[in-house]
């Protein structure tokens, strides 16, 4: 059995599941929800928006161990509820916590926190981390790692489908009925991250519940169009960004006055929709499978259906419950490290070449 571990850019808790693996099948055996304390999740957000300008290394290095001993009791409370020990584990997979991406620099860079020194000493299980850098090193985008976990359990040989994952970004993973054709994946930009923050902003809520403060509000077309214009939905895949990118500092590029809050937010969730529908439009699924936190937001799962000419539905009608699927992912990628098998698709993150990704912790 494995133990995978995810965090998105939304931060809202710590996602841990126990999977075993048999041939080509998968087995969630339990899963657990850990909250981040307030303190450590405001940090966090606040790093992660604010990375380049107003962080120093010394608060950086200290996040690095609070958010692997957070990450370590996420595992351990997992197992207690599971009634497993550490010794029926054969490795943790932790993509850590992602406070800045950046693969357009030069030289390029991304940084996790979540140290898997700590996860290892504290759990007494072989960790592996450092998934996105090994990605890099090969000249990649370090994402979406997602895409080839995908591929592996939700291809069909009848149909043309695209995964979305709808966590704080959006990305999409185009998989071709026909073997012989490529995988494809990259981040659409925004999926839950502006929702999330405007809502806190002005409600006090860490996320619009469904999306009904959204739906009760007006789409504002010219605003809209204007953040369409951003140059990062121009952009050809390989593409990957972040919460450091599409975050508050984003949203107030454009005056924000004149509208109501009720308006904007309801103008980001047709932000994220049609982001999301243009991408996918470009290659004419005939089945749209959604995972992720956005799935529960019946307003933003409304447009989407609105602008896809196919059938959009959870993943959970495929096997894979939407709200565990990354933390599967990471399950899924330790284990094929640990017994030397790729576990990245090049074509979807614009490395040279195949990779077996991750470094091992013991």
């Amino acid at each position: 059995m494995f133990i995978g571990l995810m965090s998105g850019t939304s931060v809202d808790a710590i996602d841990a599941v126990l999977v075993d693996f048999n041939s080509q099948q998968i087995d969630l055996k339990a899963t657990y929800s850990h909250p981040w304390t307030p303190e450590l999740r405001a940090a966090l957000l606040r790093l992660g928006q604010q990375t380049q300008a107003n962080s120093t290394l010394h608060e950086i290095a200290q996040l690095d161990v609070l958010t692997g001993e957070m990450f370590a009791d996420a595992c351990l409370n997992l197992l207690r509820q599971a009634q497993v020990t550490p010794q029926q584990i054969h490795a943790i997979g932790s993509p850590g916590q992602t406070i800045f991406h950046a693969p357009t620099l030069s030289p390029p860079y991304t940084w996790q926190l979540g140290n898997p020194n700590v996860i290892a000493e504290i759990t007494g299980i072989p960790t592996v981390a450092e998934f996105r850098r090994r990605d890099m090193a090969a000249g990649g985008q370090g994402a979406p790692l997602a895409s080839a976990f995908h591929h592996a359990y939700l291809h069909d040989f009848k149909e043309n489908r695209v995964v979305v994952n709808i966590g704080g970004i959006a990305n999409i993973t185009v998989i071709p009925a026909d073997t012989r054709q490529k995988v494809l994946g990259f981040d659409t930009g925004p999926g839950n991250a502006l929702l999330d923050v405007w809502s806190d902003l002005h409600l006090g809520h860490s996320f619009d519940n469904s999306g009904s403060w959204a739906a009760s509000g007006q789409i504002q077309a010219q605003l809209l169009q204007s953040w369409l214009q951003d140059d990062y939905f121009r952009k050809l895949p390989p593409k990957t960004t972040g919460r450091d990118y599409f975050n508050l500092n984003w949203l107030e590029k454009n005056p924000l006055d004149k509208y109501l809050p009720v308006d904007i937010q309801a103008t980001l969730t047709a932000l994220t929709a049609t982001s999301i529908a243009q991408a996918i439009l470009a290659y004419s699924p005939q089945r749209v499978l959604v995972c992720g936190g956005g799935v529960h937001n019946s307003f933003l799962m409304k447009q989407l259906q609105q602008q896809l000419p196919c059938v959009v539905e959870s993943t959970a009608q495929h096997g894979i419950d939407p709200d565990w699927m990354e933390a599967m992912c990471f399950a899924w990628m330790a284990k094929q490290r640990l017994a030397l098998q790729f576990n990245q698709l090049p074509e979807v993150t614009g490395a040279r070449h195949p990779t077996v990704l991750g470094a091992i912790f013991v």
